[in-house]
């Protein structure tokens, strides 16, 4: 089968708007590429992060759910995101995140690589990867970031799941989605597509009787995956379907298409297209700068710019 080419985007759930900008923008140095509110929730916001030119797979999406209680640790959830940093740029990274008060962890390897784990203002569990493969990728920098281009985010790395059942879960990934075993250490097992490089891969790890765990502030809400086109992407629906989940028809985002369903073990997938992009109704240099609605919700836009709450110049 043909498989996904990597992670699209990766969508996660924030506390408010403007907090959550100050440290994407502020302090990470993403440039804010596409303001639009959630299209199954019009009265909030959705937004994009990504590098300049908002490339497929560099984008981290949030959904400032501000009113929900905190996210609830346990299985069928993926429970942090990565993003790959050139190498060498730790040390730039550890000093900065100091400086503004993140919570940071200790220094990690995984897999060879040298990692550092934080948690962003609304508990989401952030880990900066130094990925010698990122440099490979196709990737923008922002000249208006507060971050110097060498050490800027490139992308998205990777993502990690805790599931009740590995056996169940790895089965649906490698029979129904053509992921492959790239690696054990630990507890945690790297599964990949493509070339299972960066962007390509995500960490899984049973954790058995633990509880449910439940979507909130600080959570990941999905996982996107890219796929070339709407050929593609009915190809790879086709396929999970056989391996027995129940995926939604295609649903027009207007930046992309997508089909979203559950993977066994109950974490929320998409598949994404990689057209036609953030530019098809901006100027590429002027992404972010005002709220952008679909045309399905030109309509209500006086409603909507009524109840999302203003947001100002990002400050770390």
């Amino acid at each position: 089968m043909k498989t996904t080419t990597g992670l699209h985007h990766v969508t996660a759930i924030s506390g408010p708007a403007q907090e959550n900008l100050d440290f994407y923008a502020g302090v990470l140095g993403m440039r804010l590429v596409k303001k639009s509110v959630n299209q199954d929730d019009p009265g909030t916001y959705h937004l994009f992060y990504a590098d300049a030119e908002g490339h497929p797979g560099t984008d981290l999406t949030f959904f400032p759910w501000a009113q929900m209680a905190p996210s609830r640790d346990g299985h069928g959830l993926s429970t942090e995101v990565s993003l790959a940093v050139p190498p060498g740029s730790l040390v730039f990274w550890s000093a900065r995140l100091q400086r503004y008060g993140v919570a940071v962890g200790p220094a990690e390897q995984r897999f060879g690589e040298h990692v550092l784990p934080l948690r962003d203002p609304h508990g989401l569990r952030v880990a900066l990867v130094e990925s010698a493969n990122a440099l490979e990728r196709p990737f923008t920098p922002w000249n208006g970031s507060p971050v110097p281009a060498e050490h800027q985010i490139r992308g998205l790395e990777g993502a990690r799941l805790s599931e009740a059942s590995l056996e169940i879960t790895v089965a649906f990934l490698t029979g129904a989605m053509g992921f492959v075993l790239l690696g054990t250490e630990g507890e945690w097992h790297r599964y990949g597509v493509a070339d299972g490089k960066s962007g390509q891969y995500v960490d899984v790890r049973e954790v058995p009787g633990a509880r449910r765990g439940a979507w909130g502030t600080g959570s990941i809400h999905h996982l996107a995956w890219r796929v070339e086109d709407a050929a593609h992407q009915a190809e790879v629906r086709s396929s999970v379907i056989a391996g027995g989940a129940h995926p939604t028809p295609v649903i027009d985002r207007f930046w992309f298409k997508s089909v979203y369903f559950k993977e066994p073990g109950g974490v929320l997938f998409e598949l994404a297209t990689d057209g036609p992009g953030f530019a098809v109704d901006e100027d590429p240099r002027h992404l972010g700068e005002t709220l952008v609605l679909p045309p399905w919700l030109e309509a209500d836009r006086a409603t909507i710019e009524a109840t999302v709450p203003p947001l100002t110049a990002p400050r770390a």
